[in-house]
């Protein structure tokens, strides 16, 4: 079964500094249809002001990670990393015993655009964690290329949950396919252009909600950028 959730239909938050699409509910969006998806619980589409961010807050018990799409991410957490995030890179901050962070746009002019994703964890209590790795486009052209995991195989980022994430690039006559094993879920959400998913065309912002699908497959892309959530129930 594969359910379409338009854009349009996401939840919106206009803050000034900060505009914001909800794939699922989150702070003053509430949408009992649409509380997560298997454990993926967060998908926020953010659009940060040049200079202004999110204040020092903190998280417990919960996998974030930050993938920046335009302009750069500056951060700052309570275990010490200062880091910048651009665009070909992924976050994981796990937060396990708790964490405090801030995230900042250091532009004098230009906004930050990121997806803000958090995935539910196996465990609680584990001491919080960082990581960041660069994801070339060459890697994801054409393919999805795995970013996340719980083992960190192929030199992805490892993250405490029963979750894989991929991100892919696909152009014109590209196709890419994932297997699914009996009882997960995919979440496929098109972050721009235009995709094919199982025979569903996606448009930017886009997703596709996959349950009992033996496979993914994406192809007929017109520049697309997406990410694909291969989910526990």
């Amino acid at each position: 079964m594969i359910t379409l959730r338009p854009s349009t239909q996401r939840g919106y938050a206009d803050h000034g500094w900060l505009k914001s699409f909800h794939s699922f509910s989150f702070a003053g969006y509430h949408d009992p249809a649409h509380m997560g998806w298997g454990n993926l619980r967060v998908i926020n589409e953010d659009r940060v002001a040049p200079g202004r961010g999110f204040g020092t807050h903190g998280h417990r018990d919960m996998e974030i990670i930050s993938y920046v799409l335009s302009g750069t991410l500056a951060h700052k957490d309570s275990l010490g990393n200062v880091k910048t995030i651009t665009p070909g890179e992924v976050q994981r901050m796990s937060a396990g015993t708790g964490v405090q962070h801030s995230e900042f746009n250091p532009s004098a002019s230009a906004d930050t655009h990121f997806l803000q994703i958090w995935i539910e964890p196996d465990v609680s209590g584990i001491t919080p964690g960082y990581e960041q790795k660069t994801f070339s486009d060459v890697d994801k052209q054409g393919r999805l290329r795995l970013v996340a995991s719980p083992d960190g195989v192929q030199g992805s980022v490892r993250i405490h949950a029963d979750a894989r994430v991929y991100a892919g690039l696909f152009d014109g006559p590209q196709t890419a396919s994932l297997l699914v094993d009996v009882g997960r879920k995919v979440y496929v959400h098109l972050v721009r252009g235009q995709l094919l998913v199982n025979g569903v065309t996606l448009k930017t912002g886009d997703a596709a909600l996959l349950a009992d699908e033996a496979s993914v497959t994406l192809f007929d892309g017109v520049d697309a950028e997406v990410l694909v959530f291969d989910l526990s129930d």
